[in-house]
């Protein structure tokens, strides 16, 4: 079997980032957006804050996805055995899983904003809300599926 090149650890490192960077990203951009919509509601109806810390707290949960993956590729890096195929398939797993959670925090952070604005003014909205962020946090479920998956093939 040919000798493993050495710059495969690269693809491997680069999987791990992309999977925290990206997912944290995500969630920062859904945790800030939100937010901004909770403290404009708040002004009005101070009695929903904590009603409508679900939107923050659904984008947190991209981050965690994304730290999850990060430590199953960090932890199967290796210095010496440590194949191409094996480095590609965790760099496509960080990205997988960076990608998703950073498409979800922006969606999550839009519809949070929106919603919890909204909910504040007509509190039928609420369930709608929660709907439509359920929705949102899956598509960063999917990539951490897919995630899985890729980082545990290959040797």
């Amino acid at each position: 079997m040919a000798e493993t090149p050495s710059y495969a650890g690269f693809f491997g490192v680069m999987g791990a980032t992309s999977a925290m960077v990206f997912s944290a990203l995500g969630a920062a951009y859904g945790t800030a957006k939100s937010g901004t919509g909770i403290a404009a509601m708040s002004v009005m109806r101070p009695e929903l804050i904590m009603k409508s810390i679900i939107p923050v707290v659904m984008a947190g949960i991209i981050a965690i996805y994304g730290l999850v993956v990060a430590v199953l590729i960090g932890n199967g890096l290796s210095a010496t055995d440590y194949s191409l195929f094996k480095s590609f398939t965790d760099l496509g797993a960080g990205l997988s899983v960076g990608l998703s959670g950073l498409a979800a925090g922006f969606a999550i952070g839009i519809v949070g904003d929106s919603g919890v604005r909204g909910t504040a003014q007509q509190p039928r909205l609420f369930v709608g809300m929660i709907l439509i962020l359920i929705f949102a946090e899956v598509l960063g479920l999917y990539g951490l599926i897919v995630a899985l998956i890729l980082s545990t093939k290959g040797k």
